[in-house]
């Protein structure tokens, strides 16, 4: 069963906690809860192509009431609205890495930052998209990426590469200290669209993850959940990649007034990928009419 949430505003892509989370192995616990900041949704259910009950996201300039399962992204809870539009990448360029948040591209085109842990295969995701290999470079030890990298897409928008976090294994003088570092760009980065935060669905939950999550919606920061490694359906152990997903919407639903969108995608098979361009060509097209 999902349920339809919807605003007429940008800041409907952004998050609100209505709690503090704090997670263990074994329980999830509330605390501090800070006053609610989104005004209250509109909601009712539709059928789903999920296998659990989840929050559809409905972008502007579309009602509730016009929401069918064919205006459904498959693998995820986004609606298509009017402002979807030709989502092809014609021409991707590397322009610059930036050691500083200060130190990035300074010019008006909107952007959307890619950010998850070091191993989740965020690179991956971004040749993906862009179906060139190694523009984003790839690497099977974590914590390769320690700048800010922008591309530039059709010469319109940007894509950003940020440092994964929690790469333990990487050097003493490597290690990024993410919280002075990325999180200045999320701060004080105005063409910020929204952040892809990446979330590996071939395991169970992380606490990182969701400490993550929790911070950019504590900042209001406008965030989409990208479950990647979902062709890993069969394992020797554990839950499969959907009930994994499924575990997280159940605590994430916990910690937010309204879900933000999710989609599932694939590096390997090419899941999600026209459908995650599509639900991000909406969002900068609503964002350029701001």
């Amino acid at each position: 069963m999902i349920t339809v949430v919807r605003s007429g505003m940008l800041r409907f892509f952004s998050p609100s906690l209505s709690h503090t989370l704090s997670f263990s192995s074994s329980s999830l616990s509330i605390r501090n809860p800070p006053k609610p900041s989104i005004r209250n949704p509109l909601s009712r259910s539709i059928s789903t192509h999920a296998s659990f009950e989840t929050q559809l996201f409905i972008p502007p300039g579309i009602q509730p009431d016009e929401v069918d399962d064919s205006a459904v992204l498959p693998g995820s809870n986004i609606a298509v609205g009017p402002y979807a539009g030709d989502s092809r990448i014609k021409d991707v360029e590397f322009v610059k890495s930036s050691s500083r948040a200060k130190d990035c591209p300074r010019d008006d085109r909107p952007e959307f930052a890619v950010l998850g842990r070091s191993n989740v295969g965020k690179s991956s995701l971004i040749n993906s998209l862009v179906r060139k290999r190694e523009i984003a470079l790839t690497s099977k030890k974590p914590g390769k990426t320690q700048l800010i990298n922008h591309f530039l897409v059709n010469k319109s928008w940007y894509l950003v590469d940020l440092p994964g976090y929690g790469f333990a294994k990487a050097s003493e003088t490597a290690k990024t200290d993410w919280s002075s570092f990325t999180k200045g760009y999320f701060l004080n980065r105005n063409t910020l669209v929204a952040v892809l935060l990446l979330i590996d669905a071939s395991v169970p939950p992380q606490k990182i993850d969701l400490d993550c999550a929790n911070w950019l919606g504590r900042n209001n920061i406008p965030i989409t959940f990208v479950f990647t490694k979902c062709d890993k359906m069969k394992v020797a152990k554990g839950k499969r990649p959907d009930e994994n997903i499924r575990d997280f919407q159940e605590l994430i639903k916990q910690n937010y007034k309204q879900h933000p969108p999710w989609i599932m995608t694939s590096s390997v098979t090419g899941l999600g990928r026209d459908e995650l361009l599509l639900h991000m060509s909406q969002l900068r097209n609503y964002w350029d009419q701001e």
